[in-house]
């Protein structure tokens, strides 16, 4: 059964689109299957395009990215194996969603790497979403390689 992952940020327009993303392209590159979405705790987006600059970094970088924000639902923790967040805010209101006897593994997605969070770029320049997007390829293959085996 392929992995299935839900990254997570706030409002589900800047840094986990842009995750759900770049893992989708490196796992398609790498020849692995597997089911990624993203969300946010908070429903301040719902319904909305990624942020110009989410879509515009992906794009520079050949990047596929088609995504309507929403918001985290119970469901989620029952149907992704892994749920992923970008910092430590998103992972303290996962844990708190989370329903008892829920099978997902919920934690920091830098936990998979440096323990690092993914800082918030929306309140800053075209340089944040850079440097989120370069965070996002080395989480995605160190997640890959955790969780599927380096090639």
């Amino acid at each position: 059964m392929a992995p299935s992952v839900l990254i997570v940020c706030l409002g589900n327009i800047c840094r986990s689109p842009m995750g759900e993303a770049v893992l989708r392209h490196i796992a398609d590159e790498r020849g692995i299957d597997i089911t990624v979405d993203s969300a946010g705790t908070a429903a301040y987006h719902q319904g909305e395009d990624p942020d110009p600059r989410t879509v515009d970094v992906c794009r520079k970088n050949n990047v596929p990215i088609d995504h309507r924000a929403r918001k985290v639902i119970q469901a989620d923790f029952s149907r992704f194996q892994y749920i992923l967040a970008a910092d430590k805010s998103n992972l303290s209101n996962l844990q708190s969603m989370k329903p008892q006897g829920s099978s997902a593994e919920v934690r920091l997605w830098g936990s998979y790497l440096d323990g690092m969070p993914i800082a918030d770029p929306y309140y800053g320049g075209n340089d944040g979403f850079k440097q989120v997007f370069e965070q996002c390829e080395k989480l995605s293959n160190a997640f890959l390689d955790q969780v599927i085996g380096k090639e």
